[in-house]
């Protein structure tokens, strides 16, 4: 395992838990400080946080989307984007395989997360869940592959992201 992932996968854990200790503390605060009416502000108001906005925007998507979503560390709600496969790629039949990420550029491998847990191989389509920004950022080309990751060159291209430069 190179530095680099090692360092990937540390980072990716230790973001999940540092988004699990604001949820829960936010949770105990809120308890003790919300009024017991309180209202959630309307998006797209000053009330919306950086957080509210798709931090993939600048990324040209090809069978991806973005999508805001849940998971529940510590079981507290914590909201977060991800890059998931579009209708159409998750529509398809795979056989014979594993999803995983990968960089064709350097021949990295990059993380998706299965609930809560970064793994680097998925099974099934609805699985596929990118949140790790700064490996997308980090290549101009990253793509999803279905096949198998020790023979990531054979693995059929199932989606991908490009970043083009300015």
């Amino acid at each position: 395992m190179s530095a680099r992932t090692a360092f990937r996968t540390v980072s990716l854990a230790l973001a999940a838990a540092t988004l699990a200790l604001t949820a829960a503390q936010g949770a105990q605060a809120a308890t003790r400080t919300a009024p017991a009416q309180a209202v959630a502000p309307a998006a797209g108001t000053a009330g919306a946080t950086a957080a509210d906005e798709n931090p993939f925007r600048h990324i040209d998507l090809e069978g991806l989307k973005a999508e805001k979503r849940l998971m529940y560390p510590a079981g507290h709600p914590v909201a977060f984007w991800a890059l998931v496969l579009d209708d159409e790629r998750v529509s398809r039949t795979y056989k014979g395989g594993t999803f995983f990420v990968y960089a064709p550029a350097t021949g990295e491998f990059g993380w998706m997360l299965d609930t809560d847990i970064a793994t680097r191989t998925v099974k099934d389509p609805h699985q596929v869940v990118i949140a790790d920004l700064d490996f997308l950022n980090s290549h101009p080309r990253v793509e999803v592959r279905y096949g198998n990751p020790d023979q990531p060159k054979k693995a059929r291209v199932v989606a991908r992201t490009t970043i083009w430069m300015h």
